[in-house]
């Protein structure tokens, strides 16, 4: 009988030993998958600036160009109607 009591409180002990090694170890992988997380979008972030202030480059050329070409047409038929 105290056999089976000493193996019982000592698998008790064990389990709430374990339980809290558990625990601490969750903690940590949540605490790394957060930082983890942060810098992915971190990352994710300055790629995208990146592309949007590429983008906005490339558009205000086309822009600039469209414009020189509208100014030009403009031009060809305010010369054509004063002839």
């Amino acid at each position: 009988m105290k056999k089976t009591i000493l193996a019982a409180a000592f698998m008790a002990v064990a389990l709430v030993s374990c339980q809290d090694k558990t625990k601490e170890k969750i903690e940590d992988a949540k605490d790394a998958v957060g930082t983890e997380m942060e810098q992915k979008i971190d990352t994710v972030t300055e790629k995208a600036e990146t592309a949007i202030d590429t983008a906005k480059a490339k558009v205000k050329g086309v822009v600039a160009k469209g414009a020189e070409k509208v100014e030009e047409g403009a031009k060809k038929v305010k010369e054509a109607v004063k002839k």
